[in-house]
Formats: C-alpha cells, structure tokens, sequence
C-alpha cells in the first residue's frame, strides 16, 4: 500500500517525543506538570448556567458559520478591543478553536502557485507546529525563520532574499509569542504589513495569549493593517477562548479578515468543517461580551510574572516575558535539562528544540526550556524553586 510523503520528514510531536525522553526514568520528587499549555485557573462561574439554559440545542446541527449572536459578539469584541468595525456576518467565522483555523486557512487561502513557482510559507522557529502542516498538506514550502534573542524573539522575514519572498503566499506569525513571550508592537507589525504589501502575500496572525499580558494590551495586526489603509485582505487574525478566558475545552476560537478570505474559509467549511455545538456557542457568546472574567485571569497571570521574577531574575540570560504563560528559559542544552530536573527533582518542563526545526544545522531553542506557568500559584512557585535550584543553583 502507498502512503504520502509529504509529512514523512515531520518530527515527532513534541509531547510524544517527550515521553520518550523521561517516561523511562522515575521522578526526582513530587510531579510538577509544566508542559503544556493548558490553563487551570477556573473559567468562569456563568458557564454550566449558560450550557443548561440551551441545552435543547443538542438537539439541532448547529450553524456552520456560528450563530448570529456569536458572530455579533466577536465582532463586537474586535471593535472594543482594536477599533476595527467588522461585517458579523462577512468577516469573521467561529471556529473549534484556532487549530482548526490555522489549519484549515491555509487550505482555503493558499494558492496551487505563485508566480508559476511553488508558494512559501513562512513560519518563525520555533512555532506551533499546526503551521507546518497545514504547509506541507497545501503542497507549499514551509520556511523556517529564525525567532531568537538575537532577532528579539520574533522572526526578520524582511532579512529574507528576494528570490524567496516573491514567492511568499503566507507568513505567519504569533504574538504574543509561543514560546518567548515577545510582543510584535506597532512597529513591528507595520514593517511586516508593508512587506506582505510590497510581496503581495497574506498574513495569518495567531493572536491567541493577546489578553495574557503585563502592563499594555498588545496591538493586533488588523488594528495596524486598518490604520495603514492595507489591502482589505492583507490579514486574518485568529483567537481563542482557551486563554483568554480559561476554557480549553470549549474548543472555541474565531477567524476574522477580509470578507473574500472570509467567504472562502466558509466555503471549505461547509464540506470539512465542525461546527460548534449550540450550548457551547451560547458559551462563547456570553465569554466574548464579557471581561470582568479576562481581567481576574490576568491578574492571576501577572502575580505568576512577579514569581518568575523574583525567582529566576538574576539568572544570566533570563528575559521576563511580556506575555502569554511561557518561560523560555536558558540553559546549555534543552534536553539533558529537562531529564536532570526530572530525575533530581519531578519537575516536567519542554525542551525547547521540541518546538523548533533545525536550519543549516542550528536548532533554535535547543539551549533553552519551555516552562508552562498554568499551575496553581504555591504549585507553580514549588516548581520553579525546585527548578531554579537543580539547574542554575541557590
């Protein structure tokens, strides 16, 4: 039997992979799970009120394109959150949640050629790795883009050579950043706004952790790209409930853009698509019209900062995050770091090479850990102190 080969030089999934690494070996103390991003502060009270109140929605395929009170309520958020005004009904598309969506976009979206060559990708390195599949299965080439220190955590597609950019059909981009934490501020968005313009491709932002954040709400790439007069088609952007507002299991995110790219993601969905559950809709109506729940969560979130800091902030390298719920901690290599802190102490954290793709025989992220904050508070500090003393000492 024949099998593609598009996805036959794909790494193994990072969680997979880190089984194998530490399942192996006892823990060092009592477990600590600092892997993966799943948040565990509690989502909101009004939730199994709202679920019981529609439940006879199970009892009905739900709307493939998302509820008109939905679709009025992220539009209505994306006003007050960017002051950009969206068509409800033309411009955004519920989803189940952003993975489909960043998948899926590129389905919809990415032409077979461009320019009569095969399109690029891009993606920064390290990435969510939803973005180089959905490349690979379009038939594109993935791009890996250094994010590093030296790049301020964010990839410099500019730095990129004529030849590939001209045949650029997608770039996309998260901010705040997973795994660093780095914000692309206005600046930084216009600079790549006007560069997809110059090369006419599309933007996908994954803008998932944009209300887990310190001080200063981060700007969005449709609020830059509105400001700039760009094409009405230059961006999508992508959200989630999962962060925001503490319901990863929800499965609930949106897409929002120009009403063609919007049009055709639909169109896709009307054959492939899953929509949301009725109930689970209302849930989402109700999360994105409310913020008092967000805003209690970022408190949570920027206690856990202060932690981070007073624990980690003399350790030479450290850069506190600016956003999301993620260490990107420095050590000599991610690998034996991870296993040592397992096996001394039960704390279970990421190598950051398992979220990256080696260019030219460089690994972004191989010297660094991913340390997920999502933990209860006393929990989250017990990990950290242990951490901070097996492998940068007292």
């Amino acid at each position: 039997m024949a099998f593609p080969e598009r996805f036959s030089n794909l790494p193994e999934y990072a969680f997979p992979r880190l089984r194998k690494l530490l399942d192996a070996y006892a823990p060092g103390g009592p477990v600590v799970h600092m892997t993966i991003g799943e948040p565990r502060h509690p989502f909101p009270a009004w939730v199994g009120d709202v679920i019981a109140d529609s439940l006879e929605g199970i009892g009905r395929y739900p709307a493939n394109d998302g509820t008109p009170e939905l679709q009025t309520a992220i539009a209505a958020w994306i006003a007050r959150r960017y002051g950009v005004n969206v068509s409800a009904d033309r411009q955004v598309l519920p989803l189940n949640g952003t993975r489909e969506g960043l998948f899926n976009a590129c389905f919809a979206l990415c032409p077979e050629t461009k320019g009569g060559k095969v399109p690029v990708v891009l993606m920064p390195n390290p990435f969510y790795q939803v973005y180089a599949v959905a490349a690979l299965a379009v038939g594109a080439e993935p791009v890996y883009v250094a994010a590093t220190a030296a790049t301020g955590d964010l990839p410099d597609y500019a730095s990129l050579p004529p030849e590939i950019l001209e045949r650029v059909s997608i770039a996309y981009l998260c901010s705040p950043a997973n795994p660093q934490g780095a914000v692309a501020d206005a600046g930084w968005w216009r600079d790549l706004i006007a560069l997809a313009e110059r090369y006419d491709f599309q933007i996908f932002a994954d803008e998932c952790y944009s209300e887990l954040y310190r001080d200063t709400p981060p700007p969005g790439a449709l609020e830059i790209a509105a400001q700039m007069g760009a094409h009405p088609e230059r961006v999508v952007i992508f959200h989630s409930l999962s962060k925001r507002s503490n319901m990863p299991g929800l499965r609930s995110g949106f897409a929002a853009g120009g009403p063609e790219s919007i049009a055709r993601m639909k169109q896709l969905r009307n054959y492939a698509g899953a929509p949301l559950p009725l109930p689970l809709q209302a849930v989402a109506t109700r999360a994105w019209s409310d913020e008092a729940h967000v805003e209690e969560n970022r408190a949570l979130y920027r206690a856990k900062y202060a932690i981070a800091d007073d624990i980690f902030g003399d350790v030479p390298g450290y850069t506190p995050p600016q956003a999301g719920f993620f260490l990107w901690l420095p050590v000599a290599d991610g690998e034996a770091a991870a296993l040592t802190l397992w096996r001394e102490t039960g704390v279970r954290v990421l190598p950051g090479a398992y979220l990256a793709r080696a260019v030219d025989g460089v690994t972004p992220g191989a010297d660094r850990l991913r340390v997920a904050m999502v933990a209860p508070e006393d929990e989250m500090r017990d990990g950290l102190t242990r951490l901070r003393s097996c492998l940068y000492g007292e």
